[in-house]
């Protein structure tokens, strides 16, 4: 894992400088919201190379399916251009991981509490980690498909690769440039 300072750096369009644990009470707040609800906690980083260094950013959003979602994000700049592709991807997923470990089995036990009641009448919650790569013939990712999903499948979470991984190819892309 990394050695960034992940204490108050989550951000969104309303707030700045959040914890961790800020960025997890809003989780519960928006599930308690409509325990009934179907959630997705997903996460997925992207990165951009810049002139003189690389910029990562790491999507955190809780969807509550057709209702709504609540999302922030974790910026890291590394103060070189990292140009190797699997070096890069590699990088992504770690931090993707290293978010996703921020959820420890309490935290995970929280949420799954907040849906247990109401499974029986259509709740339900999973976690998955977006992955900014595909495996079409004309990507330059897919010879790291299987290791980057082998890598989430590890941790537990359910990796999702294009076109599906959207928090990583589409919010988090967003803030890279």
């Amino acid at each position: 894992m990394t050695n960034f300072p992940v204490l108050n750096n989550f951000q969104n369009l309303s707030k700045r400088n959040m914890s961790f644990e800020e960025v997890f009470q809003h989780i519960v707040q928006f599930m308690e919201n409509d325990p009934l609800g179907n959630y997705r906690l997903m996460f997925g980083t992207d990165s951009q190379v810049h002139g003189n260094c690389t910029k990562f950013i790491t999507g955190v959003v809780i969807q509550r399916e057709k209702k709504g979602v609540w999302a922030c994000i974790r910026k890291v700049v590394i103060p070189r251009k990292m140009t190797n592709l699997h070096e890069r991807i590699s990088f992504e997923t770690t931090l993707t991981e290293e978010i996703v470990s921020l959820f420890t089995e309490e935290k995970k036990n929280r949420l799954i509490d907040i849906v247990l009641p109401h499974i029986y009448k259509g709740a339900s919650f999973t976690i998955e980690g977006h992955i900014d790569i595909g495996s079409g013939r004309k990507n330059k990712t897919r010879a790291f498909v299987n290791e980057m999903v082998s890598r989430l499948e590890s941790i537990g979470i359910e990796p999702k690769i294009k076109p599906e991984s959207f928090v990583a190819s589409s919010y988090a892309n967003r803030y890279t440039k």
